[in-house]
């Protein structure tokens, strides 16, 4: 938990660079990337907090194996579904309500049980464990993007 914390914090720490735009790394601002980032958290742990653990089922999935194994998301392989793209206009305030909301979420994990779950897109059934695993890589990513948009201005 203290990593996604942390990963929040720096979320924050981005809202002065909120309209800043660079295409040549992405065709979204950092506020985007930001909000896209606290919806998808807020979501999936609502999702998890909602799930039925007895439901839990392992499964093998070869793209998230790949993808936990390298520790990375690859950028522009994958679309986010509609529930995780921003409105249109996005808006400091907006963001900072999700920041709270989101701390909350995260705060709620750890009375989670462990087979609490998630059923990814693409990386299938994740349980409570590999569900925090994958926030920290897709927070990190989204952290990337907006790093490389600022180094490139």
């Amino acid at each position: 938990m203290k990593r996604l914390e942390k990963q929040l914090s720096k979320l924050e720490a981005q809202l002065t660079h909120f309209e800043k735009l660079n295409p040549v790394i992405s065709k979204s601002s950092i506020g985007w990337h930001i909000d896209h980032s606290l919806l998808s958290t807020i979501l999936i742990i609502s999702a998890v907090e909602r799930s039925n653990p007895k439901d839990y089922k392992w499964k093998f999935n070869f793209v998230r194996t790949y993808i936990f194994v390298k520790n990375e998301i690859p950028r522009g392989k994958a679309k986010a579904p509609k529930s995780v793209v921003p409105e249109e206009i996005i808006t400091k305030d907006d963001i900072l309500l999700k920041i709270e909301k989101a701390k909350e979420k995260i705060a709620n994990l750890k009375n989670l049980p462990r087979k609490a779950n998630f059923n990814h897109p693409y990386f299938g059934n994740l349980n409570l464990k590999q569900t925090i695993k994958f926030l920290n890589l897709h927070i990190e990513h989204h952290l990337k993007i907006i790093n490389d948009i600022l180094s490139k201005l």
